[in-house]
């Protein structure tokens, strides 16, 4: 069994930043992508960003820029710094991650519950 959880999120000024993390445990053989998606109020859930394990990066073009996403594979952790933070940034940011728990098994796709960012002034 492998859960994500995600940290970081909270209240911050336009112009401020945060930093998420989002930490896979459990049954983990290998990790593969990683990504993080939000979803604003009223709207659909969107990608944020997303990186391959070789380390290439995708960034929607509202944040390119603005954001980063990096990966640790030794903490099975994936981050989201994100700066010059705007109010229609506010909403729940869940991670991705495409995992393989067993040597010989497809990697399978985990969902974090989520954390909250608002952006307000």
């Amino acid at each position: 069994q492998v859960q994500l959880v995600e940290s970081g999120g909270g209240l911050v000024e336009p112009g401020g930043s945060l930093r998420l993390s989002c930490t896979a445990s459990g049954s983990i053989f290998r990790m593969e992508a990683m990504g993080w998606y939000r979803r604003a109020p009223g709207k659909e859930r969107e990608l944020v960003a997303d990186i391959t394990k070789l380390g290439d990066t995708n960034y929607a073009d509202v944040v390119k820029g603005r954001f980063t996403i990096s990966r640790d594979d030794a903490k099975n952790t994936a981050y989201l710094q994100m700066d010059n933070l705007r109010p229609e940034d506010t909403a729940v940011y869940y991670c991705r991650m495409h995992i393989g728990a067993k040597e010989h098994e497809l990697p399978s796709i985990y969902w974090g519950r989520g954390t909250q960012v608002t952006v307000f002034s």
